[in-house]
């Protein structure tokens, strides 16, 4: 079980209006609920930029019928199964597909996975989405 800490919080009018706004636009039930939400979130982007470990996915939107774009993929994905979890390939329509790549490592093996999959020829879409590990 976890232990909950309970502090004071001061802080500048301007500054407590953007964390009601924060709490308002996600929809948190509670200040506390943002301000976990803000650490998180700076601890996710300090570990990507500092190159630690962390965890993500790569999100690809393709045009299936690109000669060799799957091929192509696939190599690329396996010179990095070192990082990848597990990935999942849905069909949008007769011509797109999206594939999602899970992935847990150095920050800059994911970046690099990511910007070698998205340049891919036939790649309409991408994105990778970083957190903590």
């Amino acid at each position: 079980m976890r232990t909950i800490k309970r502090f004071g919080v001061s802080l500048e009018e301007e500054l407590f209006n953007e964390l009601d706004a924060i709490v308002k636009k996600h929809k948190f039930p509670n200040r506390s609920q943002a301000i976990r939400f803000l650490i998180r979130k700076n601890t996710a982007e300090e570990a990507y930029e500092e190159n630690k470990e962390v965890s993500g996915a790569v999100v690809i939107i393709y045009d299936h019928h690109r000669r060799e774009l799957v091929n192509k993929s696939l190599d690329i994905q396996h010179e990095f199964t070192n990082i990848i979890l597990a990935s999942q390939h849905v069909h949008l329509s007769h011509h797109s597909c999206l594939e999602i790549i899970a992935l847990k490592g150095k920050a800059s093996n994911l970046k690099a996975l990511a910007d070698k999959l998205i340049a891919l020829k036939g790649v309409k879409h991408g994105k990778l989405v970083v957190t903590s590990a």
